[in-house]
Formats: structure tokens, sequence, C-alpha cells
């Protein structure tokens, strides 16, 4: 029983560290922190309040890289916020030895939360956790793993 907790808390603890450093939420929140998006093409619609990245997009931070083939931004130009970050095929989540994969992941400004969607795969070392879909609640600090599958590596 003893031992069932312990793998438990670190997986959560695994997916908190992975999800915790995504661009997303500190490039809105960190003062002075910054965000760089190289794609092929931008597409942006100031009347909408929206940006359309396509084509090899790469959105980076200090130490976190976001690779995906289209990103779609929503944004309230009066606030100063993102509203909607929609990242769509070959999603990958870089922090050193961290990474998640996906097809699909949706940051909601208003929820607080990202949604990785299309076989996500998070990987720590050689620990990974799957599923049909990962949830993280930024607010709430948990995360939901819904049709999970965990392999982790036991050290000896």
């Amino acid at each position: 029983m003893l031992k069932a907790f312990f793998i438990i808390k670190n997986v959560f603890i695994i997916v908190f560290l992975m999800l915790f450093y995504l661009p997303v939420a500190p490039a809105t929140e960190v003062k002075g922190s910054s965000m760089v998006i190289t794609s092929q093409t931008l597409t942006a619609d100031n009347k909408n309040n929206t940006a359309v990245f396509e084509g090899s997009v790469i959105a980076r931070t200090d130490d976190i890289f976001i690779y995906s083939d289209k990103m779609e931004v929503s944004y309230d130009n009066s606030q100063g916020k993102i509203k909607k970050v929609h990242a769509l095929g070959n999603v990958r989540v870089h922090k050193k030895e961290r990474a998640i994969f996906s097809q699909e992941a949706i940051y909601l400004g208003e929820e607080d939360k990202i949604v990785f969607k299309g076989e996500p795969k998070a990987v720590d070392g050689e620990n990974v956790i799957t599923g049909t879909q990962i949830i993280y609640f930024l607010r709430d600090d948990r995360t939901v793993v819904e049709g999970s599958r965990v392999v982790l590596k036991t050290q000896r």
C-alpha cells in the first residue's frame, strides 16, 4: 500500500513539473518575461484579436520550446491577456530532459487550464505517462490523466 502511494505521488510530481513550466502561463503572468514565436507565415487579425502562426512553428522562452505545425492565439487587447492558445499538429514541449508530446494542446485562459489531446505522452528521463487526454488545472495545481498508463523506472 505504501509503495503504491509513493508511485502515485511521484507520478503527480512528474506531471506537475512538466506542465508547470509551459510558457503560455508564465509569459502572460511574469513581468519582463518574453516569448519569441517563429513560423513560416503569420496571419494577424487585429479586428478579431487573433494571430495564426503556420509552418514549422517554434515558440520559446529562455529554456522552454514549443513546436507545432500551427498555433492559433486569441487575445484580449484591452487587458493585454492571452485568452486561448491552440497548438495543432506534432506538438512537442521541451524543457531540459522533460517533454510532452501530443497532436493538440489548448491553453484556456478563462479556465486557467491546459488540455493535451491526441495521444498525449509526458516524458521525464525514462519515466513516461500516457493517456487519452491530459488536463492540467493551473489555478488548482491539479492534473487529470484520462485513460492513464504510467511507466516508472525504479532506481536501485
